[in-house]
């Protein structure tokens, strides 16, 4: 309990917070966990008697080798992700934020859109890896995005969609805009300027005592581990790394072996802010 009253009076000494939260954030939620070939596999059977991994299907040459195939995956996922709400912890931050009034910014490499369907401004999220409530060509014929308003449906026995969501300029392929393995065709314009945004944003807050608390972020893809720690290094910050796997990080920073939902819990316990 000594190491929740520690983070409860950083976090109170602090006017800045910076949300780091990778998978792990989203996984409280009800949400798969996709590490390893085992956790997608229980979450995708059809894949693993095909032989195919995440990595495999989070693919863009699965939307040009088979549009219906590829649209399978990421509809499933778009459905998913509209019908889950988000679980307490969010709203935990968000009555920090409030309730100390903290200026706040989230980095997260999610793709779900939960910290904004949770209340927090869509100008204080930097999402690393795109969003799938977005869309682009496949080709791309432009650089345009636009708002993903697609009802896909899928044909669970083939994990195939039954209606292919379509490019706004040219009528080609359309796909989401998220960052996925061995791509060549994502534009990142969005993304560019939301992390535009989060560079202004640690400009300005320079010099500020600010805590930095991240969330289920794992080795295997340590974007959101480098960029917490990028902020240790580099800001006037302790970084409190919530992860019951991987939770190591040196002093003066701060580990909790725990899931993100239970440490939020024990740390909003010892604010006492009710």
């Amino acid at each position: 309990m000594i190491v929740y009253e520690k983070v409860a009076d950083v976090i109170r000494s602090s006017r800045v917070i910076i949300i780091t939260a990778g998978a792990g954030m989203s996984v409280d939620s009800g949400l798969p966990d996709f590490r390893g070939d085992r956790g997608f596999w229980r979450a995708y059977p059809l894949y693993e008697r095909l032989g195919l991994n995440f990595y495999d299907m989070a693919n863009p040459y699965q939307f040009e080798r088979d549009p219906a195939f590829g649209w399978g995956f990421y509809g499933h996922r778009l459905g998913m992700y509209r019908n889950v709400k988000p679980h307490e912890g969010f709203y935990i931050l968000l009555k920090w934020i409030d309730k100390l009034n903290l200026d706040y910014f989230v980095v997260t490499s999610n793709v779900d859109g939960h910290f904004q369907k949770a209340g927090f401004k869509d100008d204080r999220v930097y999402e690393v890896h795109g969003s799938i409530h977005y869309l682009q060509c496949l080709r791309p014929c432009s650089d345009d995005i636009w708002p993903n308003d697609e009802e896909v449906r899928v044909d669970y026995e083939t994990m195939k969609a039954l209606n292919i969501p379509r490019c706004r300029n040219c009528g080609g392929v359309a796909r989401p805009n998220i960052l996925m393995f061995g791509d060549y065709s994502w534009i990142s314009r969005r993304t560019d300027a939301q992390r535009a945004l989060f560079y202004s944003f640690l400009e300005r807050n320079k010099g500020k005592p600010m805590v930095v608390i991240e969330i289920g972020a794992g080795k295997a893809i340590p974007t959101i581990r480098r960029t917490s720690e990028m902020l240790g290094y580099s800001y006037n910050t302790v970084v409190v790394r919530i992860n019951p796997r991987e939770p190591e990080i040196n002093p003066p920073h701060v580990s909790i072996p725990e899931r993100g939902l239970v440490a939020l819990k024990e740390i909003d316990r010892f604010l006492n802010l009710d």
